[in-house]
This record gives C-alpha cells, sequence and structure tokens, in this order.
C-alpha cells in the first residue's frame, strides 16, 4: 500500500468472516461492528438475502453491461429509486409511470448509475456547473454564462470549509478547503467559489444569497447532508432546512442533498422525505447495495437533465447483480421500516440517558436513528473512550477528533438488522467505561 494507507492499516480488524452485526478479524477476536464496518453495512455481513445473488449468478445473469446496454434489474433498480423517493407503494406502477413522464420542477425521477459516492456527489456537482459553462462547445450557452457559480457548503465552526463532505473528486475536494492554493488561483480568476454557510443559522444562510446570489455572482447550488456525519454526526434541523430551502426555491437555486450515509438508514428509506423537502439532487451510495458492491446513483429532475452520456461516464456502473443487490436491500429495508423507526429512535434514548449519567464528562447525543454520537468535552477522553470500547468489549466505534473545532465525537451507525438485545449491551458497555474514565479521572 502507500505511505497512507499502510500508516492508518488496522490488520487485526482485517475481516477474516462476519454474520450480521459481528466480524471475526485477523486477530481472531469477535468484534461488534459499531459503525458499520466504515458507514456501508447496512445489514452486517453474509445477510441470508444476499443468497439470490449466487442464484442469479448460478442461472448465468452476467454482471457485466454497460450504459448503453442497462439490463433488466438495473433498469427496474432505477424505476424503485424513482418510486421509493416520491413515496409511492409498490402496486402504483400507473402513478410512477406518470411520474417519471413528468416533467414538472423539483420532481426526482431521473436517475445516472454510477459506482462509488464520490463519482455520484461529482456528477450533480457537474450538472449544477453546466448552468455556467458548457460540457461541450456544441451545447447552447447556459442560462447563467458569464456569472461566477458560487456553491455554499455547510460550514465548521471556526467559518472554513471543513464541516462538509462530498467526495473525492478534486473539485468536490475543493469545498471541503482541499488544494488550497489551487483553489485560491480559480477563485481568483472568479471561475467558481465555496462559500461555508454556519450550522443550523437560517439568518446566515439568508445573508449567504443576498451576498452572493447577485450582481456577477449565482450561488450554483445548497449542498449539504442532512446528518454530518464526518463533523460529528450533527443533525441539521428541520427549521433549518424548510427556510433555506424554501429560500433556495425563491432564488433558482438548486439543492443538492447527500444522502450517502444516511440512504437507508432511515424508515422512510430517504432521509429527506422525512424532513418533508424536495431537492433537486440526491445522492444513494454505501448502505444502498449493503456494501457488498460499489454501486451509487445520483437522482434529479428533468430541469437539470442537462449532461450527454459522457459527462456522467461510468464503464460499470450498471452491473447488473449490483442492481439486485440495491433491490434486495431496498426490499428488506421497506419491509422492515417499523423496526429501524423503534430501534432508531431506542438508540438515541439509549445515548441521552448515558449523557445525563455522565454528564461531567460527556456534552451531548447527536445524530438521528441509528447514526448516534456522543460529544466530550475533551478529546483525549473521546480517544480513550472508543480504544477501551474496541479493546476491553471488541465494540468498533471511531473517535473523531481531528475537525476544526468540532466537539470531539465517538461515533456509531449500528447496521439496520440491530437488536434491542444488541443496544442494550453497547449501551452497558459504555456506561461501564465512562463510568470508569471518570474515575481515573478523579
Amino acid at each position: 500500500g502507500t505511505r497512507a494507507f499502510d500508516a492508518a492499516l488496522q490488520r487485526g480488524a482485517a475481516p477474516l468472516s462476519g454474520l450480521g452485526f459481528l466480524r471475526i478479524g485477523e486477530d481472531g477476536r469477535l468484534a461488534i461492528t459499531g459503525k458499520s464496518e466504515h458507514y456501508q453495512a447496512s445489514l452486517g455481513h453474509n445477510f441470508p438475502g444476499f443468497d439470490l445473488l449466487r442464484h442469479a449468478a448460478a442461472i448465468g445473469i452476467t454482471n457485466i453491461t454497460h450504459n448503453n446496454t442497462r439490463g433488466h434489474l438495473t433498469r427496474l433498480f432505477e424505476r424503485e429509486l424513482v418510486r421509493s423517493a416520491n413515496g409511492l407503494a409498490r402496486d402504483r406502477q400507473e402513478e410512477l409511470d406518470a411520474l417519471i413522464a413528468s416533467e414538472a420542477p423539483h420532481v426526482l425521477n431521473r436517475v445516472i448509475n454510477l459506482e462509488t459516492g464520490s463519482l455520484a456527489c461529482e456528477a450533480a456537482f457537474k450538472m449544477m456547473l453546466a448552468r455556467f459553462y458548457r460540457l461541450q462547445n456544441t451545447f447552447e450557452a447556459p442560462v447563467y454564462a458569464g456569472k461566477t457559480p458560487v456553491f455554499l457548503v455547510m460550514g465548521d465552526f471556526k467559518q472554513g470549509l471543513e464541516a462538509n463532505y462530498h467526495g473525492t473528486a478534486i473539485m468536490t475536494q475543493m469545498l471541503r478547503g482541499m488544494w488550497p492554493e489551487l483553489y485560491e488561483k480559480m477563485a481568483e480568476c472568479n471561475l467558481f467559489r465555496a462559500v461555508p454557510v454556519p450550522i443550523n443559522d437560517p439568518d446566515a444562510f439568508v445573508q449567504a444569497v443576498a451576498q452572493h446570489d447577485d450582481g456577477g455572482s449565482k450561488v450554483a447550488g445548497f449542498i449539504h447532508e442532512l446528518i454530518l456525519m464526518n463533523y460529528g454526526g450533527i443533525r441539521l434541523e428541520n427549521e433549518y432546512v424548510r427556510r433555506c430551502h424554501a429560500l433556495c426555491r425563491e432564488r433558482d437555486i438548486p439543492i443538492f442533498v447527500d444522502e450517502i450515509q444516511s440512504c437507508m438508514w432511515s424508515p422512510e428509506i430517504f432521509l429527506f422525505r422525512e424532513y418533508g423537502c424536495r431537492p433537486d439532487f440526491v445522492s444513494v451510495g454505501k448502505g444502498f447495495p449493503a456494501g457488498v458492491y460499489p454501486a451509487s446513483r445520483i437522482l434529479t429532475t428533468a430541469a437539470m437533465d442537462n449532461l450527454n452520456q459522457f459527462g456522467a461516464l461510468v464503464t460499470n456502473g450498471q452491473e447488473e447483480l449490483a442492481s439486485l443487490a440495491n433491490l434486495i436491500t431496498l426490499r428488506f429495508a421497506e419491509a422492515n421500516a417499523d423496526h429501524t423507526r423503534a430501534i432508531g429512535k431506542l438508540w438515541q434514548e439509549k445515548l441521552r440517558r448515558l449523557v445525563v449519567r455522565h454528564s461531567r464528562y460527556v456534552c451531548r447525543a447527536e445524530g438521528d436513528g441509528l447514526l448516534g454520537t456522543l460529544f466530550f468535552a475533551d478529546a483525549d477522553h473521546a480517544v480513550a473512550f472508543c480504544r477501551r470500547l474496541g479493546e476491553r468489549y471488541r465494540i468498533d466505534v471511531s473517535a473523531q477528533t481531528y475537525k476544526a473545532d468540532c466537539p470531539p465525537a465517538a461515533l456509531t451507525k449500528l447496521p439496520l438488522i440491530a437488536s434491542e438485545k444488541l443496544l442494550d449491551f453497547i449501551a452497558s458497555a459504555m456506561d461501564i467505561t465512562l463510568g470508569e474514565l471518570e474515575r481515573t479521572r478523579s
């Protein structure tokens, strides 16, 4: 591996095998996947429903296809994504046909099949950018040609860009403050700008729009997650999302809700539906194919369908077995939505009780449902807490301590198959660990 990857390698946790929310690592020890491996194992390891993948391969269904020959399973999954994103039941196929044919604004009825979340986010970025710059010389002049595109993203608590994360493509890395010299040169030339907006501050959002959506610049899009899993798991407040989205509608500002982290973990499948909002772009990945395949997607509307086939092209993005994995996970999640709702509520309650019991050590609980975090007053405490959970109880929980002014956090993202018994065990281990750390500190 490269130096960076080898330095980060945790060889003992590399999986030899796994079942459900348990994993056996190369160290031979059993561990609990407290963050669904790296946030993607929505159904844990070796989910029995994926036997269908073996049956499909056994009868000769090939995985290899292309954009021009998207197979039945991939086209079916495109329909199912549109159906689910618009809250339709499976038996409402005529309504689904009408919805797919709609040219109405803010109706999610277009799908591009990609492979990773980074590519899905980049595709949305490109479609927003295409309203300012032509993809190719044969294209007509964009509606906002000549204006500087400004992208509004979630800012950190130092008024910087580190709170957002939308993949590893170079332009979306610039949205979070990477490649600073390259970005500065592009900004100086008015090619594009990334502007941070404070978390859960609607008045500041209004000011940002007033400043950048006028004169020679135009807000090209508002890009955000609903749960900032790369910034302490902070949840955007419903009223904040409602007010910001309403202003975007008034000013012709496209909205991109990045659900790479949250899709499938909501009982509504898409968390944006719980907010009651209607974004122009939604990305899905990680948990949708349950980590079995790299199989992300970007959903968008007829109005934003502005690229040609080569604008967001991935040769292997429409693999048939990958689409089947998505269909299996979607069917399971829809059938077990009540469990997802109940178990997520229970986990949030348990985290809040830990805060009450250990208020001198833990500041607050954050997140939504099974995406739950604990904020600590001190980074060393968060690291010690996560390390002890891993060493003594083999519970895999991440300490997030490297973001600008973000409170040190312990992140969990339990699989949808988590049981009440599992939650009891993890919460008890956390309670004991916090008590021991408090006594050591005293």
